[in-house]
């Protein structure tokens, strides 16, 4: 869901665009964009949209390929389009609808074959600027998840 619509319940098409990419995201990876991607109840863990800003940022954005893509006979699928859908996926998921691509600028985007006219995606909307200490979010009888944020 699109932050704008999840916090202030604003929606335009833009809304739509940040759903598109958390879906071309989780086509081209394999995973669902739920929960954490390595959660314990100890400690927290990034989110599906975190963990792939953070592997793009490192330059390890392959290894979140399904790895369907990879063991098929089908020799169409390749490492560049995969980093085209990636980066697409990303620039659709950045926090601030203004900075989100249109479709027919996402179609453009898709069918193009050089990657150097691509702008570089902005950080998805889950990331803060720090790392968060770990705090148990539970309640005394861990039935409960209790967290306190500001409106």
């Amino acid at each position: 869901m699109a932050p704008e619509y999840a916090m202030e319940g604003l929606y335009s098409t833009k809304s739509d665009i940040y759903s598109f990419g958390v879906l071309i995201l989780e086509i081209i990876t394999g995973k669902k964009n739920t929960g954490g991607v390595h959660q314990t109840k100890r400690s927290r863990s990034p989110s599906f949209l975190e963990y792939a800003w953070q592997l793009w940022k490192k330059g390890y954005a392959l290894e979140l390929m399904d790895s369907l893509l990879t063991t098929t006979n089908d020799s169409s699928w390749n490492a560049d389009e995969y980093l085209r859908c990636f980066r697409v996926g990303l620039l659709c998921v950045q926090h601030d609808p203004f900075h989100r691509p249109t479709m027919s600028s996402i179609v453009l985007m898709l069918k193009s074959e050089d990657l150097s006219t691509l702008s570089q995606p902005q950080r998805p909307p889950e990331l803060s600027d720090h790392d968060e200490e770990v705090t148990n979010d539970f309640s005394v009888n861990n039935l409960t998840v209790s967290r306190i944020l500001p409106r």
